[in-house]
């Protein structure tokens, strides 16, 4: 009883610090909070959080098909504003573990948001790491803990090919478009 407590404390102190932030501007992304999603947010509390909004969960009937479902985020007026992964599927104590952010509402306190260019997130982050895969790159930010994936056919024709080539961060284009931005918690 003493550890339940507990627990529930620590959560209403860690939604609280972030609700006032969110309070101020809702669509703001930081390092353990988007809005009023926290990195200790379970899937039973999406309803209370998004009260106005609609969330879609997809209900596997068998447990082969995949071990993340996806739990869509809609504004009433049928706006997308999220895709969230938690960390096990079908669990509602699981906490979320991956947000996929889709409305260009959503921003760090540096403004980038997913419809910023290569050349607005080289100049307000430094880059963690890019990862060269078959149609994109990612770029990965640990000062927010996000990952941008840029289409290479925003790259020069010579690097979209090559898997193996390292790819630094001076080599993409500055008016690469992100194709996706996701924070991983």
């Amino acid at each position: 009883m003493k550890h339940t407590l507990f627990a529930a404390l620590i959560c209403a102190v860690l939604i609280t610090s972030c609700t006032k932030d969110a309070s101020v501007d809702p669509f703001l992304i930081s390092k353990t909070c988007i809005g009023l999603l926290t990195d200790s947010t379970q899937v039973k509390d999406l309803d209370a959080i998004y009260s106005n909004d609609s969330i879609v969960r997809y209900v596997s009937g068998d447990e082969f098909i995949g071990s993340v479902n996806t739990i869509e985020i809609f504004e009433k007026g049928g706006k997308k504003l999220l895709d969230l992964s938690p960390r096990e599927a079908l669990d509602s104590t699981s906490v979320i573990s991956s947000i996929n952010i889709i409305d260009s509402r959503y921003h760090t306190n540096k403004n980038i948001s997913n419809i910023s260019t290569f050349k607005d997130l080289k100049a307000a982050y430094k880059i963690s790491k890019i990862d060269n895969l078959i149609n994109v790159i990612v770029v990965s930010v640990n000062e927010v803990n996000a990952s941008f994936t840029i289409d290479k056919k925003e790259l020069p024709a010579s690097m979209r090919f090559n898997m193996d080539m390292t790819i630094d961060p001076i080599q993409i284009p500055e008016k690469a478009k992100i194709k996706y931005f996701m924070v991983h918690w």
